[in-house]
């Protein structure tokens, strides 16, 4: 463009700005408004955001409520959120509605006081999300959500309810936020629906309340509130409140997930995957699940570790792949996940090798409730790793693991206890639990037939003893294959059978069993005896549960 062209150009500007000044100041304020709510009706917002602020300037409260909103959205002006609250505190200093609510949302979120620039939702959906990290000022928030409620807003009346319901302890009325959540669904309020059911489901179990959140979620959804989409797809899914439906809770959550809702992508990606309610399509369930992941879902990302280390058939597990995901959901919380990375670094699969690694994610996954990430603690202190605090809750997770039924672990502290290790030795309890563990765990059952052929913690029993030694070298135990082959040889508990306890041995000789090995020796050298099998050692949880 030429100088001459582009000083025309700029001219038509200045003329154009020029005209627009006088026009903006021949008009009175309420019409300068009005011909701006036109233009902006039209998204020429650069030509109505001078027309708001003559508004604004004059003390209109809608044109006040227009300008800040103007500076928040950057529409037509440069963003400037201490403008934009500014404008928006006079609109609601005046009694305007939507100014008072949208300011409390505002405050809920933590831009009441920040001068940072960044996004803001003045959603009253973004409540339900907890996905804010800004410090939010409940006390100014519910003195604007107030003012709104009172002057009948759907919208401040569930604000209001939200900060009742969830805000500071002290602040806190759950019947009051009962009364207003209410209210605000009867006025048709999506947002008020949404947080009734959510309180609805705090305080009610029996079918009429389910069928009543079910309502609730239903009308959220149908304004299209992503929270209330993926919630009501959880009830269809189910069948809480409503006919058990999988087809209907997959395309709700596809809805959801489409609405960037990531609880809504994790489940969508599962409902792909195992084809619940839709067609299978594993490779787009893996894309919705990773996408949930990222945007910082716990349960996605451990999911997505599931995948990669449990792959089978076309592709083989992936456990480095499977580390970094396990790894994602553990720093978020996930204990199951800290778990499974515990034991990769336990088995060096996909990492490192690294048992004081292992320990470290097994404790917090212990410490976050895991039961068996506490067995798996105990288990790996027993044998001297992690920290001493470990070993001395070793005793309290492996009897309450083997009181719930964990057989391993019933086996693990029984040898506990009657070897001392990490606790005071008690063979008679020992005895007990190793009786229990012996029902389903070949270690135990080698153990619990040496106690009671050795009167260990039982009055001895050496036919009772040579039947559990024998039902462990029945499954493959060369420890209990000697054992038993030392008891045929001596006529313990039973008759002699020296040819039976010679092909014992050499079964366990192949393993490569060393007693094994010498007690063929003696054999063969026509000696009638077997040495005596020491052998009884701590196995930890690498026993196994017969199946």
């Amino acid at each position: 463009m030429s100088r001459a062209s582009k000083r025309r150009t700029g001219g038509r500007h200045e003329y154009r700005r020029g005209l627009l000044g006088r026009l903006v100041d021949a008009l009175s304020p309420a019409a300068a408004l009005r011909h701006a709510l036109r233009l902006a009706d039209g998204s020429q917002s650069v030509q109505a955001f001078p027309l708001f602020a003559r508004a604004a300037r004059a003390g209109i409260a809608e044109g006040e409520y227009r300008v800040g909103r103007c500076y928040l959205e950057g529409s037509g002006v440069p963003v400037s959120r201490l403008d934009g609250l500014h404008w928006l505190r006079r609109a609601a200093t005046r009694g305007h509605i939507e100014a008072q609510w949208q300011l409390a949302v505002l405050y809920l979120q933590g831009f009441g006081t920040s001068g940072d620039r960044g996004e803001i939702s003045a959603g009253v959906e973004s409540l339900f999300l907890r996905d804010e990290a800004h410090e939010p000022d409940f006390v100014a928030a519910e003195k604007w959500a107030r003012l709104a409620a009172e002057a009948g807003s759907g919208d401040g009346q569930a604000i209001l309810a939200f900060i009742l319901a969830s805000g500071p302890e002290a602040m806190r009325d759950i019947e009051a936020a009962h009364q207003w959540y209410e209210r605000s669904a009867e006025q048709n309020c999506a947002q008020g629906a949404l947080g009734y059911g959510l309180l609805l489901a705090r305080q009610v179990n029996d079918e009429a309340g389910q069928r009543k959140i079910a309502e609730c979620f239903r009308r959220a959804a149908e304004a299209g509130l992503a929270t209330a989409l993926y919630l009501l797809g959880d009830l269809n899914r189910r069948g809480i409140g409503v006919e058990r439906s999988e087809v209907i809770a997959a395309d709700l959550y596809r809805q959801a997930a489409a609405k960037g809702n990531r609880a809504g992508q994790a489940r969508w990606g599962l409902a792909l995957i195992e084809g619940l309610g839709v067609e299978r399509n594993p490779t787009e369930g893996e894309s919705w699940l990773r996408r949930a992941a990222m945007a910082g879902d716990p349960e996605a990302a451990a999911r997505v570790g599931d995948l990669y280390a449990r792959r089978g058939e076309a592709l083989p597990p992936n456990h480095a792949e499977a580390a970094i995901w396990y790894r994602r959901a553990a720093e978020a919380g996930h204990r199951t996940a800290a778990r499974a990375l515990g034991l990769l670094y336990l088995t060096g699969a996909g990492v490192a090798r690294d048992p004081d690694e292992a320990a470290h994610w097994l404790r917090i996954s212990a410490e976050a409730g895991d039961p068996q990430a506490r067995v798996d603690l105990a288990n790996l202190s027993l044998r001297g790793v992690g920290h001493p605090e470990d070993l001395m809750k070793a005793r309290q997770w492996l009897e309450h693991a083997a009181a719930s039924g964990d057989l391993v672990a019933a086996f693990n502290f029984g040898v506990c206890l009657a070897e001392g290790v990490g606790m005071e030795r008690d063979e008679r309890l020992a005895a007990q639990w190793m009786r229990r563990a012996a029902d389903g765990v070949v270690n135990a059952q080698y153990y619990y037939g040496r106690m009671l052929v050795e009167g260990r913690g039982v009055q001895t029993d050496a036919k009772e003893g040579r039947t559990w030694i024998a039902r462990a070298a029945g499954a493959g135990m060369a420890e209990a294959e000697v054992a038993l082959a030392q008891m045929m040889v001596n006529g313990s508990g039973g008759r002699c059978d020296p040819f039976t306890a010679r092909a014992l041995l050499e079964k366990a000789a192949k393993r490569g069993h060393d007693g094994a090995i010498s007690a063929l020796g003696a054999l063969n050298s026509d000696r009638q005896d077997v040495p005596r099998n020491e052998s009884i050692k701590f196995k930890g949880a690498t026993g196994g549960v017969n199946p």
